[in-house]
This record gives C-alpha cells, sequence and structure tokens, in this order.
C-alpha cells in the first residue's frame, strides 16, 4: 500500500447572516484551472503560510490560543478570495477597496498600516476536517463560524475565486442535488449539519455544542447499500456515510 500524505494545516470562514429565507452562508466557486477541487463551490478558505504561524501575539494584545495561525489564516483567506475583511466594527468601502490593491508586507502588516486589526474572537470553531488517506493532496482543515462583516460586498479575487453567492444551506444542497454545482465531501457534510440550523444565533450554539473538536477522517466502508464514505456518528452529522460515487472528495 502507497504510504498516505501528510495533510497540511488550513483553515476554512463559514460566513453567516440572517435572512427572511433563514440562515445563509456564503460560498465561492473555485476555478476550474485549479488542481484542488476545481470548480468546486467550497467556503472561502486555504492552508496556513508561515506569517500565520510568525506573528507577534503578545505585542498586538491579541489572545493567545492554540488555534490562533488558523484564525488569522481564515480571515485572510476570505480576504485574499472574497474580500470580506472581519475586523472591529464597520469599515469604510474606500478603506477596502485600498486593502484589496495594496501589496508589500504582510496581510497583518497591511491590516496595521490601515489601522485596523484582525477580528480573530468573532471566529468560533466548528469542526475539522481532514481530507481521506486516498486523496493525492491532503488537508487538516480547521473550520469557524463567524457572523458576515456588516455593511461590506464580496469582491472575488478572480484567480481561486470566479463567482460568490448567498443562500440557505438547503438551497445550496437542492442545487448540488440537481448538478448545478459541485460540492466535496466536507462541503457537504457541513451544510447538512448547518441546514437544521434557522438562525447565526442557532448556528453558533451547534458549534458550542462539541468543543474540543474531533478530527473527522472519513474512511471508506462496505455496507449493506454498497461502498460507502463513512464519519463517526455523534458529531451533529445528520449522515455519517454517503455512497462512495456520489462523494467528491477533491
Amino acid at each position: 500500500m502507497n504510504t498516505p500524505v501528510e495533510p497540511l494545516s488550513a483553515a476554512g470562514l463559514i460566513l453567516l447572516r440572517d435572512s427572511v429565507d433563514g440562515l445563509e452562508v456564503f460560498m465561492i466557486q473555485r476555478h476550474r484551472d485549479l488542481r484542488f477541487a476545481p470548480g468546486a463551490t467550497v467556503f472561502p478558505g486555504g492552508r496556513l503560510d508561515a506569517e500565520d504561524s510568525e506573528l507577534p501575539w503578545r505585542e498586538l494584545s491579541l489572545p493567545l490560543t492554540d488555534d490562533m495561525p488558523q484564525r488569522m489564516a481564515a480571515i485572510r483567506e476570505a480576504f485574499e478570495e472574497c474580500g470580506l475583511l472581519l475586523t472591529g466594527g464597520t469599515v469604510d468601502a474606500a478603506l477596502l477597496d485600498g486593502l484589496r490593491s495594496a501589496s508589500g508586507g504582510t496581510f497583518l502588516d497591511r491590516l496595521l498600516a490601515a489601522g485596523l486589526a484582525p477580528d480573530v474572537a468573532a471566529l468560533v470553531p466548528f469542526a475539522r476536517w481532514v481530507t481521506p488517506e486516498s486523496v493525492w493532496r491532503r488537508y487538516d482543515t480547521l473550520f469557524f463560524l463567524a457572523k458576515a462583516p456588516p455593511r461590506q460586498t464580496a469582491v472575488v479575487d478572480g484567480v481561486e475565486a470566479v463567482a460568490g453567492f448567498w443562500g440557505t444551506p438547503r438551497a445550496i444542497l437542492a442545487e448540488a442535488e440537481a448538478e448545478r454545482l459541485s460540492l466535496v465531501f466536507a462541503t457537504r457534510m457541513t451544510l447538512l449539519r448547518l441546514a437544521g440550523c434557522r438562525t447565526v444565533r442557532h448556528a453558533m450554539e451547534e458549534a458550542a455544542r462539541f468543543h474540543p473538536l474531533t478530527p473527522i477522517l472519513p474512511r471508506p466502508a462496505d455496507t449493506p447499500e454498497g461502498p460507502a464514505l463513512c464519519i463517526p456518528e455523534g458529531l451533529g452529522y445528520p449522515l455519517t456515510r454517503v455512497p462512495l460515487e456520489q462523494a467528491r472528495l477533491g
């Protein structure tokens, strides 16, 4: 047997808002030319950069937690991919435009130069997914929930993300069922879990039920219905096995 590749550390940000239709989440569509999950509809996020782990937390008076690099990566990746920035208070649109076009230094350097700071405390850990061992590129991804920043408009980067939209988890799952969009396994399962939440507050309460987080490593198994990809029970997911032919891994 081939030895599975080691998963890379990554972070994802599930932005939430309340609407007349219920809880909505923000999704992006990945570019079809990307090597991993091409064309898939996912939550903003990505692998950790060196800068995410080498920040002067004490000097910044930011909370010192084990998941601080993932929190920083989630905020950074969301801003890079869809232009939504989690920072304290309301941010002027012109300032956001300037940050999107700025270059040089680290992401934090650019924020501090603009008089802003990442709102790491706004992120609530929700799930930790590990890519199955059969996949050629693997990630150990910590997903966070956060209420969407007020009065900001998403602007996708056009490189990794080619489109962005808000939708209820149920509506997004229905679009996937109709084959109008594609979901990787972890995204589909996360949407299934969030589909049972009515509001942002409800989703945050759901997140608080499972701490500390148990890493979820999907594994193939033979079931009476045929080969399936399975996850452990008791972690809040209404479905714990999906037919293997329906489970897109990457």
